[in-house]
């Protein structure tokens, strides 16, 4: 095969790094941590919350990860092949790899994890599998291909801990895997292994001593601190208790004063697949949001400049397009929607609704100081245009399922664009993925027929500049239909002791196993 796609020597060599780089690292030690806001669950199967992505990236693995040109390094797959045709995949897996309770780890596991558990679970990932997924199937205990209906270009960047967690099958076949008791006491191939979850106060991780990376994991133990309110949690990173700031931890007015603090390292690296976006949510199901020109009237009377600078502090840029600039196959001739108040009112009077009629239920995002302002904000947005604005808040399990289960009329939101299109963005918009039961899927009801094709076209085109014209007339459609109201390209930023060393090195960052990652002494 041409096209074949190996990474045998990627592997000898890492190996190598990690046999002769054990012996000059420091070994133990504890890594404190923050998780904002604390995640309903440590499963990324059942929930792909940012905290619960950040906490379980440590216990589960999956085939691969990335590099930050986004280049697939291998995982638990030790090397791949790709067909021609783009149709057939091959993944060669580890040996000598063990789940934290000391079952062998094998292809079943994989073959049972993506033909049976994601396609029902995971909102993201069930939406490729139901299209492309041909068949899965093991040849030997340690290889399994995977054969797709049409070509996918954007497959091979599926395989992070967030997308395709590999889960253990002796544990979970047969059972219902949301009322599952290995759910609170979750079981990875990772570098750690849970602990103790404290809630409120903590979750602890500890080293395990059985990883299939020899010398690996350098520290004893991970703690994430769950500190509600963000101006504790930048106390506690000034007087030490805290090694590590992810980006949202803190509020982004605190990040200048941090970034002074002695021994502070700074970086915005470990978002490249990530890519977030922040959007209003607009349930369309009923008015008065399912007129588009209601919808038109909100983004011109946003002042989105403002949010990124006096919300965000800097970290972002105005969004022009619901594809982020940085996404691939982002229209840079997409002009941004102007902040105009007096079109803001006119498109309300064209709407031919009355704002006084309507008493809109906005749902707060819980995920601190600057998602509440950005609510508060928003919501003096719509009541300058006319609206009673009734806010209501809840916490972040709370705002999944009824977000999940559109029982809002606006809500603030944030996604990762996974870097494809197809990946990270289709999921928000194509009718087959409204459904109930997560807030990271179509949960607006936006319905077009015949963008749901172009998007089917597109996903599976493998000439890049074919694509890339399907791409442009998708999110020109979007932006006019404001299909969401997309607000702000995200940076996020990272702070952390110049004493941790090897914390972010990957496109997934502070998603990764941290397996490498010690502390200098």
């Amino acid at each position: 095969m041409t096209n074949k796609t190996t990474y045998k020597m990627a592997l000898a060599a890492g190996l190598l790094a990690a046999c002769f780089g054990a012996s000059a690292q420091t070994k133990g030690g504890s890594l404190s941590m923050i998780v904002q806001p604390e995640p309903p669950t440590l499963v990324t199967a059942l929930n792909q919350q940012s905290p619960t992505q950040f906490v379980a990236g440590k216990i589960y693995e999956s085939l691969l990860t990335y590099s930050f040109d986004l280049k697939p390094q291998p995982g638990l797959a030790k090397s791949w092949e790709i067909s021609d045709d783009g149709l057939t995949y091959t993944f060669h897996l580890r040996e000598g790899v063990k789940w934290h309770d000391g079952k062998d780890f094998t292809a079943d596991d994989v073959v049972y994890t993506i033909a049976e558990i994601l396609p029902k679970t995971h909102a993201r990932t069930k939406v490729v599998l139901g299209k492309f997924l041909q068949s899965i199937e093991k040849t030997d205990d340690h290889t399994v291909v995977i054969k797709l209906s049409a070509p996918f270009p954007a497959f091979i960047l599926m395989f992070d801990p967030g997308t395709v967690p590999i889960m253990p099958k002796h544990l979970y076949a047969g059972t219902d895997v949301a009322t599952n008791p290995a759910n609170q006491k979750p079981i990875g191939t990772g570098p750690f292994k849970f602990d103790e979850w404290k809630r409120g106060q903590h979750i602890k991780l500890k080293r395990n001593d059985a990883y299939w990376k020899p010398g690996l994991p350098y520290l004893d133990e991970l703690i994430f601190n769950v500190i509600p309110d963000s101006a504790s949690r930048a106390v506690a990173y000034e007087r030490g208790s805290v090694d590590v700031l992810r980006g949202g931890d803190i509020d982004n007015v605190d990040v200048k004063r941090l970034r002074s603090v002695a021994g502070t390292e700074y970086t915005t690296k470990g978002w490249e697949l990530f890519s977030p976006q922040a959007y209003l949510v607009f349930n369309m199901r009923k008015p008065p949001f399912d007129n588009v020109k209601v919808r038109q009237a909100v983004m011109h009377a946003m002042n989105r400049q403002l949010v990124v600078n006096a919300i965000f502090f800097g970290q972002g840029k105005v969004s022009t397009s619901p594809f982020v600039a940085s996404e691939m196959f982002f229209d840079k001739s997409i002009a941004p929607i102007p902040f105009d108040m007096k079109k803001a009112r006119a498109l309300i009077k064209e709407s031919g609704i009355n704002p006084g009629d309507y008493t809109i239920r906005q749902l707060g995002l819980p995920y601190g100081s600057t998602w509440e302002r950005l609510d508060e904000y928003t919501k003096q947005v719509l009541e300058q245009l006319g609206f009673k604005v009734n806010s209501e808040s809840t916490d972040a399990g709370g705002w999944a399922a009824r977000t999940g289960n559109w029982d809002f009329d606006i809500t603030t939101s944030f996604t990762y664009q996974y870097g494809d299109p197809a990946l990270g963005v289709q999921r928000l918009y194509v009718a087959s993925n409204m459904v109930k039961g997560s807030p990271f899927a179509n949960v607006q009801g936006y319905n077009n027929p015949e963008a749901d094709k172009l998007w089917v076209q597109a996903a599976s085109e493998v000439d890049p500049a074919k694509r890339e014209a399907m791409y442009s007339t998708l999110q020109k459609t979007l932006v006019n239909d404001v299909a969401n109201g997309f607000l702000v390209d995200m940076e996020y930023p990272t702070l952390y002791r110049s004493k941790v060393k090897n914390l972010v090195k990957t496109a997934i960052g502070l998603n990764e196993t941290f397996d490498d990652v010690y502390i200098e002494k």
